[in-house]
């Protein structure tokens, strides 16, 4: 692999790296930007209408769904492919929890799973995220597990 490819693919999880940071520090602005202008983002397994596209809108509903909650995500293991010298795509296994505001927390939520998402470079050579699909394996509720279904 070329020395470049190298540093492509350790811009893509520095990339990744400030996506969980800001998320769970609620720096939603910042969030954003690492996202392209017209990126999708697809978490319809937690949430029926959990689809937005557009950067405005992807902050809006993830700021809105987990604004409140203390989170911390998680990601491991990328599995990164430069597809061109501008575009690649991505595999992260990922575990999150979230803590929603009370006394005792109105819920915990604890999940398992995997981001696939694709990349591009900006005009400007900065990678972002142009798509992101949240794929879960395990997900519990105040310790109960509801996904998937027990068997």
């Amino acid at each position: 692999m070329p020395q470049d490819s190298w540093a492509e693919l350790e811009a893509i999880k520095q990339l990744k790296a400030r996506y969980f940071r800001l998320l769970d520090e609620k720096r939603w602005e910042e969030w954003g930007a690492v996202f392209s202008e017209d990126a999708e983002l697809d978490t319809t397994q937690d949430a029926p209408d959990a689809r937005a596209r557009g950067r405005d809108a992807i902050v809006a509903m993830v700021s809105q769904a987990v604004g409140q909650a203390v989170t911390v995500h998680h990601g491991h293991m990328p599995e990164i492919e430069l597809t061109s010298p501008t575009t690649a795509t991505g595999i992260w296994a990922m575990e999150d929890t979230l803590e929603f505001p009370g006394d005792p927390p109105a819920l915990v939520v604890h999940g398992r799973g995997h981001y696939f998402e694709t990349y591009e470079k900006d005009s400007g050579g900065q990678w972002c995220i142009t798509s992101l699909k949240l794929r879960r394996l395990w997900l519990a509720y105040d310790g109960r597990r509801v996904r998937p279904p027990p068997g």
